[in-house]
């Protein structure tokens, strides 16, 4: 019987170890995760003792407890996000590989078990334009994370001096972002970019409205040091990256053409062909005088009668001065070949 007794008694005392163990291993891990969200706060001001102090504040069964309320009856679809890459659990980089939906919305021990305040319970921090949160709390979020190289200036873009929410474009608990989809993205630019959608309305566009081209490979909406948002240091380098054959040395250079593709081009739609600002020759004449050259195809008694003037009809000044980006023909002065 005492063999037994002190066979329980040492069982006992092994179980208790093992649960001192845990508990420890458990706030050591609780601790690191703590660390890992805290430490790339724009501020990283917070202590040690600031860590372990929110040891109390976050939920001991993460997303566990978070879906006891937040289910399948939730207003907001919530489960989508457990296929996504934010609920990863194999990828450590992801809020659900560390503190699950505490990782975004903040310590939520006190939200969840605290009793409600009003009608309200204790607050954490939520997103979208009706949240209690502010922009820079709300994007800080993002940040802390997407702190890579396409997101470097965002702090002072357009779009952050402006107050633009990064879930006013980006849908986080969904299986795929929408904004990531090359079909969809441009509806997302056009909630606030109306003048590019009636733009990309026109006859002669890039083809976003098709789906063969998204605004990001143009544009950084998260930040960029150019101007618009581009990509590349300057509009032509933008179009050279696709249009490589406009982008010389040539023998004899079109001087616009080395300026600004914008001085003859819309970029994002015009009503003449090819995206033309203004159709021939009433745009070569905004720099070409036609003195001693025929400028208009039309005089008082109608077509005129001269044989030089029909040249302005159908591709106008192109008939005849087709290489208009630039000629490397010996003979090429005047872009005719």
């Amino acid at each position: 019987m005492a063999a037994r007794k002190k066979k329980i008694l040492q069982s006992g005392v092994c179980f208790l170890f093992s649960v001192f163990v845990f508990g420890m291993i458990f706030q050591e891990g609780v601790i690191q995760a703590a660390e890992k969200i805290t430490a790339v706060t724009p501020a990283n001001t917070m202590s040690a003792d600031q860590v372990d102090k929110n040891m109390g504040r976050y939920t001991r069964k993460g997303a566990d407890t978070c879906l006891k309320c937040h289910d399948e009856d939730y207003k907001y679809p919530i489960y989508p996000v457990f296929f996504s890459k934010h609920g990863d659990r194999n990828d450590k980089r992801t809020p659900m590989a560390q503190l699950q939906c505490e990782s975004c919305h903040g310590p939520g021990r006190a939200h969840a078990t605290e009793p409600r305040v009003g009608f309200k319970r204790a607050r954490i921090i939520s997103f979208g334009r009706a949240a209690s949160a502010s922009s820079v709390e709300q994007n800080n979020q993002c940040i802390q994370c997407h702190n890579n190289n396409n997101h470097l200036a965002w702090v002072g873009s357009t779009h952050e001096t402006q107050n633009v929410l990064c879930v006013d474009c980006h849908t986080l608990h969904k299986r795929k972002d929408p904004v990531l989809d090359k079909t969809r993205q441009a509806a997302a630019c056009y909630t606030c970019h109306k003048k590019q959608r009636a733009e990309f309305a026109r006859n002669s566009v890039h083809p976003v409205r098709y789906g063969k081209m998204v605004c990001t490979q143009c544009h950084n909406p998260h930040g960029s040091l150019s101007d618009g948002l581009l990509k590349t240091s300057t509009r032509n380098e933008t179009c050279y990256s696709c249009h490589a054959e406009k982008r010389g040395p040539f023998l004899w250079a079109h001087a616009p053409v080395a300026e600004d593709c914008g001085v003859c081009h819309e970029h994002h739609g015009s009503m003449h062909t090819p995206l033309l600002k203004k159709r021939a020759p009433l745009l070569c004449q905004q720099c070409h005088a036609p003195v001693g050259h025929p400028g208009v195809a039309y005089d008082e008694s109608g077509l005129a009668s001269q044989t030089p003037n029909t040249f302005l009809l159908a591709k106008s000044c192109l008939n005849c001065h087709s290489q208009v980006h630039g000629s490397n023909h010996p003979s090429g002065v005047k872009l005719m070949r």
